[in-house]
């Protein structure tokens, strides 16, 4: 038998498994071990350091820009350099000019962002005072995405009467597009107007103006308590509810007759008047609803509801109130003048915007409750009446601001200061003259760097100014069949050019100021159009010349309600260029009265009305030819 002989051990005298195994337990023990001083050793607990800011980089917004084809430019108006007196301001004719467009053509149904978040409007501003009510509107001309739909007037008037009839809840309107835009107003005086000014308020310029409800929403409250009811009128409609509980509604109906086309359609069976006095009295172009009483308890807010809206041409909303006891001055069909329902005094730039739609009588704006629980609530004095003018004193005379026959002191070199006058400037001499009348002709290199400034401003070089106008046309297209067009309306843009014309250097900065003015159509008072100031100083690297354009846009509207002209037209510029003392020393006119009553002038804002001696005053209004 063969005997199997077992191979050495690696470590003397040991097999290799009793070696291996060894070496395995001692690889347990080892990391065994190690878990174990893991486990023992407590971790340092962690500690939050925020993270350091980052710089992020910021965008400067630039205010959107509405691009239109500028037309043919007109031609220029008469110029007065010199005070020559003229009787009345150039009525400018426009060329022909060409459309932009079919109006409600693109984007998201029309609709762009508003340049002027402070736009004030006859349906609200873009901006609140947080006791006003919010407005939102519906354009039920377009589906929630924006497209257009098929829509007439029945559809339109059940779309109102169900959003009523169904608590006023927004999702019955979800089908129908609302702007993103919100105005916010604190009354509610709308009198015959384009229904086109509607969605134009709410951001879409170019609309005419159909099948559109605005609903605003609020709370009113009287600091004193009061018992009252609203008087209104609604061209196509209003509806007015008060915690819920419709307190007036109404259609428009015909003066004469009473009547409306609409037969209920909208607000039948939401609500009845009880009064006898209720469509008696003519307001705006129909005759005034009168509705519930309502109750006020001292401080305590009450929810409000208004909804208006039309389907198209002329549009009117008009709300007042009457209070309990109280006895209102008679209008001449014998019925009460009723204040507008205001939950804030209404401004005098507010009153501007009104009153030149707003016939004589019909309805006051300056008296009547406020119906907020922190301001006056009873009727006060004229708001934003113009203020009485302030009494200017003169100051006391600035000898650098002196005219060129002032004496002032001369100081030259290798010579006494000397007492003279500028007389004038000639080859690089100043021609002097002291008190004895005796000249005398000194170098400019005689003369200090002071003395040297004051020829310069007191003898400035000539300038050529051009008042210039970029105007165009915006036509727009009527959608439904039986709906006129929206009135075309002029796009301008004030500017002006100036151009040194005289020679020799004059290195200091001017003041340009710009007056554009216009005129209403209704009657005889001015509007300041727009108002822009520039700056510039006179150097090779501008040629000594300088071009303004101002960036607001001016809308002349022309159009007819009742066969009344409404609306604006250019009549006139001032330009004035002012030195670095506040010395005029250029003047480019199209009247002599602007430049008579500059100082008047100067204290009106792009908007204001204003007379002949420049002193604001309130548009004209409409005679009382609708009853």
């Amino acid at each position: 038998m063969k005997i199997k002989r077992i191979p050495k051990s690696v470590n003397r005298g040991a097999p290799s498994g009793f070696v291996i195994s060894l070496l395995v337990h001692a690889a347990a023990f080892t990391l065994a071990g190690l878990l174990v001083v893991f486990t023992v050793h407590q971790k340092e607990e962690k500690k939050f350091v925020p993270p350091k800011p980052v710089d992020r980089p910021k965008m400067k917004l630039k205010k959107p820009k509405v691009k239109v084809k500028k037309s043919a430019k007109p031609k220029s108006t008469t110029r007065i350099v010199t005070k020559v007196k003229r009787a009345d301001m150039p009525d400018i004719q426009l060329p022909e000019m060409s459309g932009m467009g079919d109006g409600l053509g693109g984007g998201l149904g029309g609709f762009e962002i508003m340049p002027d978040l402070g736009e004030l409007t006859l349906l609200g501003s873009s901006q609140t005072i947080g006791n006003d009510l919010e407005g939102t509107f519906y354009d039920f001309n377009r589906d929630r995405r924006g497209g257009y739909i098929s829509m007439d007037g029945d559809n339109w008037q059940r779309g109102v009467h169900n959003f009523m009839r169904r608590g006023w809840r927004s999702s019955t309107l979800s089908k129908y597009y609302r702007a993103p835009k919100k105005i916010y107003t604190t009354c509610l005086v709308i009198p015959p107007v384009l229904s086109s000014i509607a969605p134009s308020a709410f951001g879409d310029k170019d609309a005419a103006g159909v099948y559109w409800m605005v609903h605003y929403k609020g709370q009113i409250a009287h600091k004193e308590g009061i018992t009252f009811r609203f008087r209104a009128v609604g061209d196509g409609f209003i509806g007015v509810r008060v915690n819920g509980e419709m307190v007036l509604a109404t259609e428009w109906t015909h003066i004469d007759t009473g009547l409306s086309n609409m037969d209920g359609a909208i607000t039948g069976n939401l609500w009845e008047s009880d009064s006898a006095d209720s469509r008696k009295y003519v307001m705006g172009n129909s005759r005034a609803v009168v509705g519930s009483w309502i109750t006020l308890t001292p401080g305590e807010a009450q929810d409000i509801d208004i909804a208006i809206g039309d389907q198209g041409g002329q549009a009117a909303a008009m709300l007042a109130v009457e209070v309990e006891g109280v006895e209102y001055e008679k209008n001449s069909q014998g019925g009460p003048i009723l204040p507008a329902f205001k939950t804030a005094r209404i401004t005098r730039d507010l009153m501007d915007i009104i009153y030149k739609d707003l016939v004589e009588d019909e309805l006051s704006l300056t008296i009547g409750p406020v119906f907020n629980d922190f301001g006056a609530p009873g009727s006060g004095p004229e708001p934003g009446s113009p203020k009485p003018e302030e009494t200017v004193t003169a100051a006391d005379p600035d000898p650098a601001k002196g005219a060129t026959s002032a004496m002032r002191t001369w100081n030259l070199s290798n010579s006494k200061p000397v007492e003279a006058e500028l007389v004038t400037v000639m080859a690089g001499q100043a021609v002097l003259k002291n008190q004895k009348g005796k000249t005398v002709k000194v170098p400019f290199d005689r003369l200090n760097e002071k003395d040297r400034e004051f020829i310069e401003l007191s003898i400035p070089p000539k300038f050529d100014i051009n008042f210039t106008k970029n105007s165009t046309q915006r036509l727009f297209k009527s959608r439904q069949e039986r709906i006129e067009p929206r009135p075309p309306q002029t796009l301008s843009n004030y500017g002006v050019r100036v151009k040194q014309t005289g020679s020799g250097k004059y290195n200091h900065e001017l003041q340009i100021e710009m007056y554009a003015i216009g005129k209403e159509r209704l009657g005889d008072q001015y509007i300041l159009l727009d108002r822009q100031k520039t700056a510039f100083t006179p150097t090779v690297a501008n040629k000594r010349s300088h071009e303004f354009i101002s960036e607001r846009t001016v809308v002349l509207d022309n159009y007819e309600v009742d066969a009344e002209p409404r609306g604006e037209k250019y009549a006139g510029y001032l330009v004035t260029i002012t030195d670095k003392r506040g010395k005029v020393i250029a003047v480019d006119t199209s009247s002599q009265w602007l430049v008579d009553h500059i100082e008047n002038l100067k204290k009106q804002k792009a908007g204001n009305y204003i007379d002949k001696t420049c002193s604001r005053v309130l548009p004209t209004r409409p005679p009382k030819t609708r009853y």
